[in-house]
């Protein structure tokens, strides 16, 4: 190991892993960084990849199931069937073997690995930022040329540079079964106050098995647990025989961080994926936008770093490439708040009932993408009567969100 680096990278899921390839095939040095003894654990999502991010890294061996169909289902149970068997929407994979094969990736084109490692200390000087980092074998000292924190939800870069906190965190709390009764190729969604109070809850194939979860803002719960919501999914009449032959494999629970901080990128330090807010607010999902920072502003700051600038000017100026991503994200926060959590369950039911219309199933299917709702809202608004007249908070999130 050496002493000094390009780059630093806290964190060694898919983002770090990606963000650490990047940098060593733009020729940068660069440095690894995981707390914990494996890669991929703990397991902490749903585990879904979009097919853009999959070609971003040719990690096929890790697919499990792919997705083309969704179930939607209102809060009294009405049905909306959405996909084309021919048009893969959405990938199921193992995490723990995509976000292995992400990170070997990285150590191939040279980056320096760190298991069960975490930085103490970290202080930004003139011409680099001097950390400290514990380790099983002694602390090291090690200086960077730019530190980046792909460290999750709680980041401790952002916390360390006081770099902002994400404008929301859900929570998220999920098990996985075996015996679930599904549909091969769709996964299922449910919305309900009951289960899922202002979102929705979920049942992803993951080929033997199924991950069912539900996320929530802890403002919402009133008072519940994140289990209780699930018991509640678990036991409602309209679909409770799905789950009767389910067995309990795991189960894991985790912030999902939505909205980016105010500072992303300061003085010699930037934040990517789930650090820097980035999860999408429809969806709960990072590792897509993860991957299209990272692409982003990897050349950007490659230049900074062989130019020798990564002063707060420079850092500032390249910050500015997020603002599309970043009003993007809140015209999606708007549109979901609008149709999902600001909806009481009968204006749900009252939604559902004009989606189930086959014209309007069929423009779903024609236009539906998980990644970007807007362009079928925006349709749905032009083209659906009886839409216009239910969604009128939906219009405007659409147009000013």
């Amino acid at each position: 190991m050496d002493t000094a680096y390009d780059v630093v990278i806290i964190g060694a899921g898919p983002i770090g892993g990606f963000l650490s390839r990047r940098f060593c095939e733009r020729g940068h040095s660069v440095l690894l960084v995981e707390e914990h003894a494996e890669v991929g654990r703990p397991f902490q999502c749903a585990g879904l990849v979009n097919p853009d991010a999959m070609d971003s890294v040719g990690v096929e061996h890790a697919i499990l199931t792919k997705i083309w169909g969704a179930r939607i289902h209102s809060p009294s149970g009405t049905a909306v069937n959405i996909g084309d068997s021919q048009r893969i929407r959405t990938l199921s994979v193992c995490r723990k073997i995509f976000d292995e094969a992400v990170v070997m990736q990285a150590i191939e084109v040279g980056a320096d690995l760190l298991l069960s490692s975490r930085p103490t200390s970290a202080t930004v000087h003139e011409d680099y930022v001097s950390l400290d980092i514990e380790t099983p074998r002694g602390e090291l000292a090690i200086k960077a040329k730019l530190v980046c924190g792909a460290d999750g939800a709680h980041s401790w870069v952002r916390r360390r540079f006081r770099m902002g906190n994400p404008r929301e965190l859900m929570i998220g709390f999920q098990i996985e079964v075996a015996g679930y009764r599904g549909e091969e190729g769709k996964l299922d969604m449910y919305t309900g106050s009951d289960f899922a109070p202002g979102f929705f809850a979920w049942a992803i194939p993951s080929r033997e098995t199924t991950r069912i979860g539900t996320w929530t803002k802890a403002s919402l719960l009133g008072g519940r647990s994140c289990e209780d919501l699930l018991r509640k999914l678990q036991s409602c009449s309209a679909w409770s025989s799905r789950f009767e032959e389910c067995t309990e494999i795991g189960r894991y629970c985790g912030p999902i961080p939505s909205g980016f901080v105010k500072r992303p990128l300061i003085e010699r330090v930037a934040l990517f994926g789930d650090a820097a807010g980035i999860c999408k607010p429809t969806t709960g999902g990072g590792i897509g936008p993860g991957f299209k920072q990272v692409d982003l502003l990897v050349p950007e700051l490659s230049l900074a770093l062989n130019e020798g600038d990564l002063s707060s000017r420079r850092m500032g100026k390249i910050s500015k490439l997020l603002d599309e991503m970043s009003g993007d994200q809140r015209r999606k926060r708007a549109l979901r708040d609008a149709f999902l959590t600001e909806s009481t369950d009968s204006e749900l039911d009252e939604i559902f009932k004009v989606w189930s219309k086959p014209e309007v199933t069929s423009l779903i299917n024609e236009l539906g993408d998980i990644e970007n709702p807007i362009p079928l809202g925006v349709k749905m608004l032009r083209e659906v009567p009886e839409f216009r007249k239910l969604a009128g908070r939906a219009a405007m999130a659409v147009l000013w969100g």
